[in-house]
């Protein structure tokens, strides 16, 4: 009796089988999606940080353009008075460094002594001879090692131009998503077939509006993670208490382990300066805000906007900082986060109730970015909730 091939394999392999290559297809498609981003990362990234830039700003241009206020020079004051408050804001900071950096280095040599007096008088009975060969070895080595220093800084110097390119590419790109993004948004989903097309842009919209939802959510955490933590170092009278503040702020952009990362930096200091107890004092604060802001801050505010497992973005935290370094980490929530309501609005059954910009004939820039459309709207509303 003779059987079919198919037959003659047994089920379970032949599901097996249909399944592996099913997947290797999807692996082999994320592996070539991931070279590419790579490949073009010195334009991807900059776009990705311009969305982020738009997603904060486009409610507050959509907010003049309702007062009357033309949608250009909305666009003009937005990102004019964004710098404007980001410059005075750095140069404050910068100049409380500069003003604190004599105590701190002051205080670092007075703990360098105080530790060397320890290693000499206390349980370990160093002589100053084993010291000053420990700190000659530290002085050789750092001259034997001059030449990679070297090549760092020159590294350093390099990444310091490639940034200061990304930067001015973001913020050109930035300028004309926050003038006519729907309108690109549309003329770009044109390639979607058209019984699909609605469905697409549907789901871009809300993305988009998880987005705005995410940064300022992640703005209010950072700013009551930088609140607690730099009032508690000021009371404590660690040196620097704004920097520090302003250190947590920035890192508290990637969530869940920014803020405690940068946090470890106040109480290196306060080592430093203030000795055991008010480093371990420090700590407590940075476990108490960590605390109020993994329990009742991120659920409150960052879960509805956001709404995926914190384990899932504990890995594209570190999947993005392995690929990309800090850049990745700081983009890779907000990126899963639009990957993720983008996904569930495409399959989402019903999405009648929800309007977008139709169809038009013509070039990108047809419609008119001073006229709101349906789609400057739906953004509103998603922006709102």
């Amino acid at each position: 009796m003779s059987h079919k091939p198919a037959e003659s394999v047994h089920p379970v392999v032949r599901v097996g089988a249909e399944w592996t290559w099913r997947l290797l297809v999807l692996f082999a498609g994320l592996l070539a999606l991931g070279y590419l981003v790579e490949r073009f990362s010195t334009v991807m990234i900059p776009m990705a940080i311009a969305l982020l830039g738009a997603a904060m700003l486009s409610p507050m241009v959509d907010w003049m353009q309702r007062q009357g206020v033309p949608r250009s020079a909305a666009v003009v004051v937005a990102i004019v008075g964004s710098i404007g408050v980001l410059a005075g804001i750095l140069t404050f900071v910068i100049e409380q460094f500069i003003e604190g950096l004599p105590e701190l280095t002051s205080k670092f040599t007075s703990s360098i002594n105080e530790v060397r007096d320890w290693l000499t008088t206390g349980p370990l009975h160093f002589s100053d001879d084993q010291i000053t060969k420990g700190s000659d070895s530290i002085v050789k080595a750092i001259e034997d090692n001059q030449d990679t220093l070297t090549s760092g800084a020159l590294a350093t110097a390099t990444a310091i131009g490639e940034l200061l390119t990304g930067g001015l590419l973001a913020l050109f790109i930035l300028i004309f998503f926050l003038y006519s993004g729907a309108q690109i948004w549309e003329f770009v989903t044109r390639i979607v077939p058209k019984q699909n097309r609605r469905r697409v842009r549907i789901a871009g919209v809300q993305a988009f509006g998880s987005l705005v939802g995410f940064v300022r959510a992640t703005v209010a955490v950072a700013a009551v993670d930088a609140i607690g933590i730099g009032a508690g170092l000021a009371i404590l009278g660690v040196p620097l208490a704004l920097p520090l503040a302003s250190l947590v702020f920035i890192g508290a952009f990637i969530p869940i382990i920014g803020a405690f990362l940068t946090g470890f930096v106040a109480v290196f200091i306060a080592l430093v300066t203030k000795g055991l107890i008010t480093s371990l004092i420090t700590f407590g604060i940075i476990v108490a805000v960590m605390q109020l802001e993994g329990h009742v801050l991120q659920p409150l505010l960052l879960g509805r906007a956001v709404r995926i497992h914190p384990l899932a973005v504990v890995l594209a935290i570190t999947a993005g900082i392995v690929l990309f370094g800090i850049t990745g980490g700081l983009l890779a929530v907000p990126v899963v986060a639009m990957v993720n309501t983008a996904v569930r609005s495409l399959l989402a059954e019903d999405q009648d109730d929800v309007e977008v910009v139709e169809d038009t004939e013509g070039p990108m820039f047809t419609a008119e970015p001073d006229r709101p459309g349906p789609a400057d709207d739906v953004v509103s509303r998603d922006a709102d909730r």
